[in-house]
């Protein structure tokens, strides 16, 4: 846990009602949960409208405080998905006070260290175990999934986050604007990749299940750098039952986006990280030992994904090029709507992704084809995987 600042700068608020809300809130609680007001400092900031803050408490201890804008943030998805992650075994934030008219929420703090920040990018095969952890916590909340619970990631949802594709990281971001051929061209690889993805086993999803959003705790062996060894055995229940005990160590932050959708997308969202790329290799060790565990604990029982990791994998990489998709629009409209381009900055790795994915699929040539006419690039020859 990082020393509090010696003088925290004052938290800059832009409309004074707003500022005078916050301290009438926040001047209760301070007695309540043993509060120091003048340690309150930033802690965090995402894509979003919402800010973090960071204030001491008694004993050493620290807390979180969240303002979210109702107007432009809706705290209740948090506060549900908060409940569903913690019933599950996952280590998530406690909420300890919200209130819900101005979107101010107090709750615990889960460190100042990501698993972004102690992981070797040098040596893969150093970070097995901590991806490993990460796989305990997706395996917990995909256990624990309810129909009718969370938002469906249906047709529409899929196809709003594709759009963003072309309306903004293609017409904004890239200035193009499509023939009626390539709209089509478009259009008909949308229809392959939504249809391929609502086959998939249903679960929750938590949608941006990264390293930048799992958490090290400060006391861990992963946070002082020294990770279990590898090839310990995953926290699981009774020997060969195959069900998670609990979540392990990591953290889980960022998740009030959950949704019930294709069980493939969270372990895609991890290998094939928005800010951080790693050989097939290694992406295939984690995904092949999620599997391994996934259809032991029935969640793979479609087709032939329990017997056939070949099977299971296309399922990854079409879902894992949808995320890539909508992130490349997502990332775009961020830079350009928002005024945030350190995040358009990683758009080439989605569109390595997308070109990666597409080649290896006959039926995605086009796509392929069209990619490389907004790039300006030229394709490269490879192999088509599962062709049809």
């Amino acid at each position: 846990m990082s020393e509090p600042l010696a003088h925290p700068a004052p938290i800059p608020w832009e409309d004074p009602r707003r500022a005078a809300a916050f301290e009438a809130w926040l001047a209760p609680l301070a007695g309540a949960h043993g509060l120091r007001r003048d340690s309150l400092r930033p802690a965090s900031a995402d894509a979003s409208f919402r800010r973090y803050f960071r204030i001491d408490a008694d004993a050493g201890a620290s807390r979180i405080i969240m303002d979210a804008p109702p107007a432009q943030e809706d705290c209740a998805p948090f506060v549900q998905v908060a409940g569903l992650m913690q019933a599950a075994g996952l280590r998530v934030p406690r909420i300890l006070d919200w209130e819900r008219t101005h979107g101010f929420i107090l709750m615990s703090d889960l460190g100042t260290h990501t698993m972004m920040d102690v992981i070797d990018r040098a040596r893969p095969d150093a970070n097995r175990a901590l991806y490993l952890q990460a796989v305990d916590a997706l395996l917990a909340w995909q256990q624990a999934s309810h129909p009718g619970v969370l938002p469906p990631y249906d047709e529409a949802l899929l196809r709003r986050e594709l759009q963003l594709f072309p309306d903004w990281y293609v017409a904004r971001h890239r200035q193009r604007a499509l023939s009626d051929v390539q709209r089509d061209t478009l259009a008909r690889s949308f229809d392959l990749i939504v249809a391929r993805n609502l086959a998939a086993p249903m679960v929750y999803v938590h949608r941006d299940f990264m390293p930048r959003n799992l958490m090290v705790p400060p006391r861990s062996p992963a946070a002082q750098g020294a990770l279990p060894p590898e090839g310990a055995p995953p926290a699981l229940g009774r020997p060969g039952d195959g069900r998670v005990r609990d979540a392990a160590v990591l953290g889980v932050l960022d998740f009030q986006d959950a949704v019930h959708g294709p069980v493939s997308y969270d372990i895609a969202s991890l290998m094939r990280d928005a800010f951080l790329s790693w050989d097939e290799e290694f992406v295939l060790d984690i995904t092949v030992r999620y599997w391994e565990r996934a259809k032991k604990l029935g969640l793979l029982d479609f087709e032939d994904w329990h017997a056939d990791f070949g099977s299971f994998w296309r399922a990854v990489e079409w879902m894992g090029l949808q995320r890539h998709l909508k992130v490349a629009g997502i990332f775009a409209r961020l830079t350009l709507r928002d005024g945030k381009p350190k995040y358009l900055a990683d758009a080439p790795r989605f569109i390595a992704y997308i070109r990666h994915t597409a080649g290896r699929y006959r039926e995605l040539a086009p796509l392929l084809r069209l990619l490389d006419e907004i790039e300006g690039t030229q394709a490269e020859s490879g192999w088509a995987f599962g062709r049809v």
